[in-house]
């Protein structure tokens, strides 16, 4: 009975109503969206981190060269001399160092040379089929084979560099022979290779080996157990270059001397992941806290919104009030009735604002997916925060409909109906 009346009351004033709902829905749409998408950011960056100390590439933006090769979200900032690389990746200090190499694409998919052991990293193992061992193998990421519809045997033309767009190398081809399983990490949207794929399919052929040859020595490497002899001197003809360097320290002194002693003593850098990581995350946390302000003072004008409403309505419908209390309503009823209209409000527009909210995480996704395929899951439930939301949008009503609600309860029937 009193929700029916308070639904009446409601649409008694169908502008006031709406204004209130509209703003209180902007108000949870923006704050759920800003719970998402933080927590999901701050999970997707911060799952991708594991067993990566180090990251060595060319010189350039720190950000840059983790946002690439950590990531895959960024062109890379150059590339670096194999054999200069090749020191620090044999350093006894270097748990595992996994080489990277760049520079060629399939409809949109970064293929990346590197060796077995950078599958590892996210620890996910292979869905059907077999690792890749030789030139021209690839393990698709669980995505990337999903969205591209590759399958185990299927071969493709990769183009050159990060777009879409480039030109295609008609000289060599990849056949797939592994599919990965799913991991909710960037290994999810890319083509994986050995690195002798990426200098075969680019003319940097060492000289006096054959491509079996550079196989053996990735592997030979990841596995650490090079031969002294294989790299006891340093060629000067060796043209072959990589990308980037994801090492695992074992000694934590290299994470401060190395990346020192790499900037002064060579043309590479090295940044740490974390340090960067959490750059970024102080500069977009900045943005976050002033859209979360914004919708604070949404929610705060909504409070005030719906105490004019009900304010309002109570001044105008006093009369009724004071019939609805002969018929044998009480103090208590009336009390009821102001508070049950405000909690209406604000439960529909949290329901509405939460559904806004995930709609721009939806969109937002959509457009991350594309440029970086980086996507999140708007159906996720941050059973914490949205509760401290839910309940502090029912604290609004309740503040508001407060004074409305003890005119109500104090009404004075007598002074009303001789007034009228």
């Amino acid at each position: 009975m009193i929700a029916k009346v308070a639904l009446r009351n409601m649409a008694h004033k169908p502008l006031n109503t709406v204004l209130s709902l509209l703003l209180l829905t902007a108000g949870v749409g923006i704050i759920t969206l800003l719970i998402l998408l933080e927590r999901q950011f701050e999970k997707q960056f911060s799952g991708n981190l594991d067993n990566i100390d180090l990251v060595m590439g060319a010189k350039g933006s720190p950000l840059q060269l983790i946002l690439s090769s950590v990531y895959q979200m960024d062109a890379p900032t150059g590339n670096i001399p194999y054999t200069e690389a090749l020191s620090y990746m044999e350093n006894p200090f270097a748990q595992s160092a996994v080489p990277l190499a760049y520079g060629d694409n399939y409809r949109g998919f970064r293929i990346v040379g590197t060796v077995p052991k950078y599958a590892e990293l996210y620890g996910e193992g292979l869905k059907s089929g077999k690792m890749f061992s030789r030139p021209g193998e690839v393990v698709a990421g669980f995505q990337a084979a999903q969205k591209l519809g590759l399958k185990l045997g299927d071969t493709f033309r990769g183009s050159h560099g990060s777009d879409h767009g480039g030109e295609v190398h008609e000289e060599g081809a990849y056949t797939v022979v592994g599919i990965a399983k799913e991991s909710g990490k960037v290994i999810d949207n890319l083509l994986l290779c050995d690195v002798p794929t990426v200098w075969q399919m680019h003319g940097h052929q060492h000289v006096g080996e054959t491509e079996d040859a550079h196989g053996d020595e990735a592997h030979r490497h990841d596995e650490h157990a090079h031969e002294d002899e294989s790299h006891g001197h340093v060629d000067e003809t060796d043209t072959r270059e990589i990308t980037a360097v994801l090492f695992k320290i074992r000694n934590k002194m290299a994470l401060v001397t190395w990346p020192r002693m790499v900037s002064s003593q060579t043309s590479m850098q090295m940044a740490s992941p974390a340090v960067e990581v959490n750059r970024l995350f102080t500069l977009f946390g900045f943005g976050l806290t002033a859209l979360r302000y914004m919708a604070y003072g949404i929610m705060l004008i909504s409070a005030i919104s719906i105490f004019v409403a009900l304010f309002s309505t109570l001044r105008e419908r006093k009369y009724e009030f004071a019939l609805m209390r002969i018929s044998g309503a009480g103090r208590g009823q009336m009390l009821a009735l102001v508070l049950v209209e405000a909690m209406l409000l604000c439960v529909t527009g949290f329901i509405l604002g939460t559904a806004l909210g995930r709609i721009g995480l939806l969109l937002i996704s959509r457009a991350t997916e594309a440029e970086y395929k980086i996507s999140f899951d708007p159906f996720a439930v941050v059973w914490g925060q949205e509760g401290l939301l839910f309940a502090a949008t029912l604290g609004i009503g309740i503040l508001s409909a407060l004074i409305p609600a003890l005119m109500a309860y104090r009404l004075n029937i007598s002074k009303t109906l001789a007034n009228a």
